[in-house]
């Protein structure tokens, strides 16, 4: 069965309370441990299909944010997600107060019961309306961002597929096309402001609900932080500041000197490492779709048959087109074992790093898809972005057959977008720290903070021409700022472990891949550190790890220039 073949039906919600209901009751009135796993596992499966439709529904608007029926169906889960979370907790609360809670510890893990603290801790039934009023400003933003249409040498594009013309070969078309992308935001700048000001005003309020001040804690809950903490995270932005940052910028006073433009690097020309352009895969998207098959075969076995299930299932939407919805993830759909990748190709190297990102992430639940309970199936957010990022990597071998005679280019411009990325995803997380400690902020002191921030991490920005950037509104474009508050700095300690995954590959280490096998197929049964522990890893919060991987990169810049 191919995706478009899917079932989806509304779940009865009615009904799903009732049959929690006499769940709940089982489980108290369980005489043996039997008749109580018995229970929970019917809660978990019912958990499962909800998710399915979920899933399913989510997929198909993104996929065309104007059909009316898929728009109808995100607005039920938008509105009936939150009750969901009050029937969980309710099941939670008994599965810790039971007798059985250390047998049942024993058979589904540590981890798995404290994702269940953290949800406790995280939920009230009094949030249940600012969570639909969350959800429904998420929605918002999501569509808004969508219907973008932006005119531009006679033709319209999308947010995303200006992307293209934003990277020409063509100066004079780049920096048109930037200040074509950037005036959109102008335009809908009060908009997205008020936005986010009321996201920040209803999630500090579900904190303060809780009992916190702000909406840290709540944040770092909401994200299953079970093994580090605001203070980790601050200490880590330092170490940023002290050896990411000089690295960054050597390799973009390089860029500055390999192009020839002049003393800066303007916003324009920051994506183009080379004169003659970046490097662009060459095919059609089921060309390129063709040839990542053929690689994921080539890599591994089970690559190879997880990759042809995709294909065969059409679980694949990958193309930019009117009305879908910005940028790329993957998801999954328990009813149908299925992983499914959402992208927008534009027609940049972007296309075949997103392809390999999102498919790191569509192999780990691939291979993770019968642990039990549902939970379990992913890891925490910042131990999925190891999969994805690693999978970028590891697949450098195959890349001469995306993009052929400029396969170097494409290696050099992408380990240094991994460096350079790193500062700006420690920008974005410390952005989030700050406008969460200052709820009472308005519109422009938030683009001031950012602006000055900005020249902390990436003090080479240039923004002559573009007045909303200048003022600090680069911000803006960042969905997970808007749509997943704290969902930033996962990518870049990811991208410390990716590194390091890398590192041993230029080194011929043949455990690397095993061992990224081995992350892959644990889901979410161990806390961060653990699994990058278990990957045979140095944890980013270690000292000393950020300076040993900015050496490593540095070595191979030195080697290339």
């Amino acid at each position: 069965m191919k995706f478009q073949d899917y079932k989806y039906e509304r779940p009865d919600f009615q009904k799903m309370s009732e049959e929690f209901e006499s769940i709940k009751k089982q489980l108290k009135e369980a005489e043996d441990y039997e008749a109580f796993k018995e229970a929970f596992e019917k809660q978990d499966q019912m958990h499962a299909d909800y998710t399915t439709m979920s899933s399913i529904a989510s997929i198909r608007h993104s996929v065309d944010t104007r059909d009316e029926f898929y728009s109808q169906e995100d607005e039920f889960y938008n509105e009936h997600n939150p009750l969901l979370q009050k029937e969980l907790s309710d099941v939670y609360k008994i599965l810790q107060e039971s007798p059985f809670a250390q047998e049942l510890k024993k058979e589904y893990g540590d981890t798995w019961f404290t994702k269940v603290e953290f949800a406790l801790k995280a939920f009230d039934e009094k949030l249940i309306e600012d969570m639909q009023e969350d959800n429904r400003l998420c929605a918002a933003h999501q569509n808004l961002i969508a219907s973008a249409q932006i005119p531009f040498d006679g033709e319209m594009y999308t947010l995303a597929s200006l992307d293209e013309k934003m990277n020409d070969s063509d100066r004079s078309v780049r920096e048109r096309a930037h200040k074509a992308y950037w005036g959109w935001f102008e335009e809908n700048e009060e908009a997205l402001g008020e936005m986010y000001d009321k996201m920040v005003k209803v999630r500090t309020r579900m904190g303060q609900k809780l009992g916190y001040n702000t909406f840290h804690p709540l944040g770092y809950l909401i994200m299953n932080r079970m093994d580090y903490d605001v203070d980790d995270v601050a200490e880590y932005r330092k170490n940023v500041l002290k050896d990411v940052v000089p690295v960054a910028e050597e390799l973009y006073q390089k860029q500055i000197e390999r192009l020839g433009f002049g003393d800066t690097l303007p916003v324009w020309d920051e994506k183009v490492e080379f004169l003659d352009g970046n490097a662009r895969p060459k095919g059609t998207k089921d060309e390129l779709v063709a040839k990542a098959l053929e690689m994921y075969r080539e890599l591994d076995p089970k690559t190879g048959e997880f990759f042809q299930f995709m294909v065969d299932h059409n679980l694949l939407d990958l193309e930019s087109k009117p009305g879908k919805a910005g940028g790329g993830y993957c998801t999954y759909i328990p009813g149908y074992n299925s992983p499914f990748i959402f992208a927008n190709f534009n027609h940049t190297q972007h296309d075949a790093e997103v392809l390999t990102h999102e498919a790191g992430h569509a192999f780990q639940v691939y291979c993770s898809q019968n642990i039990k309970p549902i939970d379990n199936t992913w890891p925490t957010y910042e131990s999925c972005e190891i999969h994805s990022m690693s999978m970028e990597f590891f697949t450098w071998p195959w890349m001469d057959k995306f993009f052929e005679d400029e396969t170097d280019k494409f290696k050099y411009t992408h380990l240094a977008g991994s460096v350079k990325f790193i500062p700006y995803g420690v920008l974005v997380d410390h952005f989030q720290h700050e406008v969460y400690a200052h709820p009472e902020w308005t519109h422009q002191d938030r683009m001031n903070c950012w602006r000055e921030l900005e020249k902390q991490y990436l003090p080479h920005k240039d923004y002559t021409g573009i007045d909303i950037l200048e003022r600090g509104g680069w911000w803006l474009r960042q969905p997970h700022i808007f749509e997943s508050p704290f969902y930033y700095i996962d990518y870049t300690l990811a991208q410390v472990c990716a590194l390091q995954f890398w590192k041993r590959m230029q080194d011929g280490d043949p455990q690397a891949f095993e061992d990224y096998k081995k992350i892959c197929s644990v889901g979410g049964t161990l806390p961060f550190r653990q699994l990058v522990k278990l990957a045979n890893l140095n944890v980013p919060f270690e000292p000393g790890c950020l300076t040993e991987t900015m050496e490593s990169a540095k070595e191979w810049f030195e080697e290339k220039e």
